[in-house]
């Protein structure tokens, strides 16, 4: 959420940022409602101040035997247009808190300026694209032939969009999963098993209500909605807290299921792994100093990256344009795993700094020396990484002619020192 203050003080400046992001800004309604606001604050200053004086000469009155009623009575009605006037404010305050909640956050001035992924600017590239001397298959038909994939009967199930492994391609997933926490968690993250349903408040704090509901699966008849991604639970861990300087940054690591709606995508990366409405991540989070926050944000990126690295698979990063950039985002890396059934990088993770966007709506604050009132962190977060892409990117990456899947290195351990996936039957 912008700063009321700011964005008052700095229209020209936010209306120019935001329409960079294609979002065209009409701040009409919200600076009438701001100018009535602060009108009613000092009305009511004033009013009070009115109330205490006239209270006080009524007590001095009647302490010398000359009770003045009227003195009484007009302190009663100052009294009932206090309370008018602060209904007033509080409905105002309800709805200017409402129209903050609409805008998103303004890009940071390194952002390339663009309309859509097609203006995203390439920022390094790692690893060597795999030729092979055969046609390599789509990692939903290796999985299929393997005996191993099992979308009919996930449909089953559940219904469109869902999947269901077997054996190795099971087990896989869960070996990524450890993989990537140890990885991690050998850095200075804090593994945390936060709860896989959120409520309300908690999605507002990180930007996914009221705007994305559509894209969300609400449990019926409950203030509660099953999470979308591990940042809403690591986010809120301090919601409403202050912290203290010295404890920054503060750097977690979780694995959590993910389930999303996706509304509006079919079509859409529909076949395998890349776009499901069910599935699994491993997400980092950090609360940074204003100060440090771009600096971290190198750091996020970079600890996303080397587990690519070491699944050697083959990457790209590239920054986002101000026209792909998330709702609460002021500065977005994607990072893109190299897919041969697509014959492009594909997106894998996506680390981004929010400034204080979200640390504002969650009012999550830290002090230290010489701090005359707590200030706003910044929050960051990436995948580190998506699983069922990264399983998706191993077998179109690592198959073989023979149909068979090379297992990476360091994730051999994990898996009893099983080097190969082949067919089985279930």
């Amino acid at each position: 959420m912008l700063d009321r203050d700011f964005l008052r003080k700095n229209v020209e400046f936010v209306q120019q940022k935001l329409r960079e992001r294609g979002y065209d800004l009409n701040l009409t309604p919200f600076l009438a409602l701001d100018d009535e606001r602060r009108t009613l604050k000092q009305e009511i200053d004033n009013l009070r101040r009115l109330r205490k004086e006239r209270s006080k000469e009524y007590g001095r009155l009647k302490s010398q035997g000359k009770e003045d009623k009227s003195l009484r009575e007009e302190a009663r009605k100052i009294g009932d247009e206090i309370q008018e006037k602060e209904n007033r404010l509080r409905e105002i305050e309800k709805q200017i808190h409402e129209f903050l909640l609409t805008i998103p956050n303004i890009p940071h001035p390194s952002v390339p300026v663009g309309e859509d992924e097609n203006d995203n600017v390439e920022i390094r590239k790692w690893g060597k694209i795999k030729e092979f001397d055969f046609e390599p298959l789509p990692h939903w038909e290796l999985g299929t032939r393997l005996g191993m994939f099992d979308f009919p009967r996930a449909a089953k199930i559940t219904g469109a969009r869902f999947a269901m492994s077997y054996s190795d391609l099971a087990k896989i997933e869960r070996a990524l999963i450890s993989l990537m926490l140890d990885l991690h968690t050998k850095k200075g993250y804090m593994e945390v098993l936060p709860p896989f349903i959120s409520n309300e408040a908690s999605l507002i704090g990180t930007g996914n209500l009221p705007k994305f509901k559509e894209e969300l699966f609400k449990i019926e008849g409950k203030d509660w909605y099953l999470i979308p991604t591990a940042e809403v639970p690591l986010t809120n861990i301090y919601r409403d807290e202050i912290l203290q300087e010295a404890e920054l940054p503060k750097k977690f690591v979780a694995y959590t299921p993910c389930f999303r709606a996706e509304a509006g995508a079919a079509g859409k990366d529909t076949k395998g792994l890349i776009r499901l409405h069910q599935f699994n991540k491993v997400e980092l989070m950090i609360f940074s100093r204003p100060e440090d926050s771009y600096q971290m944000l190198e750091v996020l990126t970079s600890d996303a990256e080397d587990v690519l690295k070491t699944l050697e698979l083959p990457y790209r990063v590239v920054a986002l344009c101000t026209g792909d950039l998330g709702f609460s985002s002021a500065k977005t890396y994607d990072i893109e795993v190299w897919m041969p059934s697509y014959g492009k990088y594909v997106e894998i993770s996506s680390c981004s700094n929010f400034e204080a966007f979200q640390a504002r709506r969650a009012n999550i604050r830290y002090k230290g020396p010489g701090f005359k009132k707590p200030e706003f962190v910044h929050t960051l977060n990436g995948s580190g990484l998506a699983i069922g892409r990264t399983v998706a990117a191993i077998m179109e990456n690592f198959q073989n002619k023979d149909g068979s899947i090379t297992i990476p290195e360091a994730i051999r351990p994990y898996m009893g020192g099983q080097s190969l996936i082949k067919s089985v039957k279930i």
